[in-house]
């Protein structure tokens, strides 16, 4: 754990590396044409477009990817207070893997609005795995963390084995497809992807800094927190649903990606130890950066 002086250099320097990804993986590889060509697209052709249309959108999906499954996996492990928590903890993400998987098997092909059949399924899987979620919690009072979790991880457990009956019933073809989509992916053409999870990313990101002070109080235990004011059923209901929309939204473009969700809080947490204020930042910047960069 680095000292506080240094702190704030570190959130710098993750900063300035999120930037450099940014600016450098989308040139990685590119060997037809100099990296300034790039930005003309007389002289850049086919690889101007496949630059603008393929590689930075595919940088840029990463980057939000990995900050929104980091800090929500780190707003877990708070509302938990178990290391062990991811963004999928809750049963977002098989519900989501359960909408695509019926999209699949159903043979449907569709749109809507620009977005992909296959994305709406897995975002109202999401949904659906929220409602239930949050129904099941409902039933035990003060929307318990311990109920919260129990109802999520049977959640998860039921959709992981309607999918699979589903692979099983299904044909090669079809299986072969529910099983590239649960590998999770990146690949994304224009920037339509990126626009759709914008605002998920944005909205969940502010209400957890927003929520900073309570998630430390929370981490130091629930009776301190009640006992300086933190209203702890708002709160979990706050985090649950800005985190679950969240992980729904990305889950429903990129499929599900887990690792990062898991490794970069305790990263940071190593390094800059449990308070959020400095946390949650590091978490973002971090997260988007490393996933990036796995992509790459």
């Amino acid at each position: 754990m680095i000292r506080e002086k240094n702190k704030r250099v570190f959130l710098t320097g993750c900063a300035l590396l999120t930037l450099g990804i940014l600016v450098i993986t989308p040139l990685i590889g590119i060997e037809t044409i100099s990296p300034t060509a790039v930005l003309d697209p007389v002289r850049g052709g086919s690889d101007f477009q496949l630059f603008w249309q393929l590689r930075f959108p595919r940088v840029l999906i990463a980057m939000l990817a990995g900050a929104g499954l980091a800090v929500s996996g780190m707003a877990y492990q708070a509302l938990f207070r178990n290391p062990m928590a991811t963004p999928f903890t809750l049963g977002v993400s098989s519900g989501a893997s359960l909408g695509a998987a019926l999209y699949v098997s159903a043979g449907l092909s569709f749109s809507l609005l620009g977005v992909s059949g296959i994305s709406l399924a897995a975002f109202a899987g999401s949904i659906l795995s929220i409602l239930f979620v949050y129904g099941f919690t409902r039933v035990s009072r003060g929307f318990s963390t311990t109920t919260m979790l129990l109802a999520g991880i049977a959640a998860s457990f039921f959709f992981s084995s309607v999918i699979l009956f589903l692979q099983y019933v299904s044909d090669f073809t079809q299986s072969f497809l529910i099983l590239r989509w649960l590998m999770g992916g990146l690949g994304v053409v224009g920037y339509r992807s990126v626009l759709d999870v914008l605002p998920f990313v944005l909205s969940g990101g502010a209400i957890t800094v927003a929520l900073t002070h309570e998630l430390n109080l929370l981490v130091s235990g629930e009776e301190i927190a009640v006992s300086r004011g933190v209203n702890a059923v708002r709160v979990r209901k706050l985090i649950f649903f800005a985190t679950s929309l969240m992980v729904g939204g990305i889950v429903a473009i990129t499929g599900p990606i887990g690792f990062v969700g898991m490794m970069v809080p305790h990263i940071c947490r190593l390094i800059l130890g449990p308070d959020h204020r400095q946390l949650i930042p590091a978490t973002l910047l971090l997260g988007g950066a490393f996933l990036a960069i796995c992509d790459t």
